[in-house]
């Protein structure tokens, strides 16, 4: 359970207070009592009260004071229903260190066949897209629901330098909003407007990001700030730190299918224009230079955990199939969120109805 107005639970502190008051004021009357010790034999004579029956009214007026704050403080809950309707986003770094050939043929190509395999086991409710980040994010391929499209952009995929997680991260947010419109567009410095509200801490939309790296954040909007927004539009982001400790050289497969194409820069990239010129990335420049596996595993956990998804490592391929193959997307939920504040109302109002109708009836002679 989370509450909307949960600032209003600081009201809950006035409840001791007033219990205090009560086991003062009854002290004083017991005190009081003693002054007058003729009326010991009607004392005697009257039917006293349980010390159940006496204080029983006042705890019932305490609960009923209780949970009246707590519906103001707007509580709700989140319900988890199956959805047949999901939206997944790769994400795949496509920097220069991912020519890399310590996975052969190389990380990209061994990360498009992982993809590939994915995409085909899927259902065809399943909408995925493709997003392409380096020196910054593209979607390649907006979220559908076509394998042959999706095969497609996948396998025109093209390297730049520098590797943008952060970028990559919203740019998948903002794939995700345009089929799913509950998912607010991600905000930069240059967007107009203000921030959607966080979603109650729960409640995940029935959208994942799937993120693939080699390498660690160098460029474009802090990881960990483009989570928080993916934190509060409770999209799931599972990372995967791809690559072996040795590392390798540039794949000569690699080298010349990709040279020259990085996301953005014409076809590749669903025929946008601009972007970096061609080349690679992170020690690897334009020769064949070794790339060491260079992971940033801490900031890569900190986003799953900060999202709600799981981290995975991957050294080879088939661990990589391994871990696309046990995403849980078979297991996607879509979460609703019901207010129960007329509960607590109702409890309240009960509560009170009872401290007054026993009070009366248990009313000790005057």
């Amino acid at each position: 359970m989370d509450f909307l107005w949960s600032s209003l639970l600081a009201l809950l502190v006035l409840l001791p207070a007033l219990v205090a008051v009560y086991i003062w004021s009854l002290r004083r009357q017991r005190r009081s009592g003693v002054r007058y010790s003729s009326l010991a034999l009607v004392r005697e004579a009257a039917p006293g009260p349980s010390r159940f029956r006496r204080h029983l009214p006042f705890a019932l007026f305490v609960a009923a004071l209780g949970a009246v704050v707590v519906a103001m403080a707007r509580p709700v809950v989140i319900l988890a229903v199956p959805t047949n309707q999901t939206t997944i986003i790769l994400t795949i770094d496509v920097s220069g260190s991912m020519c890399s050939s310590d996975i052969p043929p190389s990380r990209l190509e061994a990360a498009e066949a992982a993809a590939a395999s994915f995409i085909k086991s899927q259902a065809s409710s399943t909408r995925i897209g493709i997003v392409a980040f380096s020196s910054f994010a593209e979607v390649v391929q907006s979220p559908t629901n076509d394998q042959s499209a999706l095969l497609s952009a996948l396998h025109s995929l093209a390297t730049g330098r520098r590797t943008g997680i952060g970028d990559g991260i919203l740019a998948s947010i903002d794939a995700i909003s345009q089929v799913d419109p509950s998912v607010a567009r991600s905000q930069t410095d240059s967007t107009t407007g203000t921030a959607p509200a966080p979603v109650p801490k729960g409640d995940y939309a029935p959208d994942i990001i799937v993120l693939l790296t080699d390498g660690a954040n160098n460029t474009g909007t802090p990881p960990l700030d483009a989570a928080q927004q993916a934190a509060d539009r409770g999209v799931r982001v599972y990372t995967i730190g791809f690559g072996t400790a040795n590392g390798g050289t540039m794949s000569p497969t690699c080298r010349p299918q990709f040279v020259g194409r990085e996301p953005g820069a014409g076809v590749a990239a669903g025929g946008s224009t601009g972007g970096a010129a061609g080349g690679y990335g992170g020690g690897g420049g334009g020769g064949g230079g070794n790339f060491p596996r260079g992971i940033d595993e801490a900031t890569l956990k900190q986003i799953a955990d900060l999202t709600g998804g799981i981290y995975h490592p991957a050294e080879s391929a088939g661990q990589l199939d391994s871990v696309f193959q046990n995403l849980p997307v078979n297991l996607i939920m879509e979460h609703h969120v019901t207010e129960i504040s007329f509960g607590f109302v109702g409890l309240g109002a009960l509560f009170a109805a009872l401290a007054l109708l026993l009070g009366r009836a248990w009313r000790p002679l005057p």
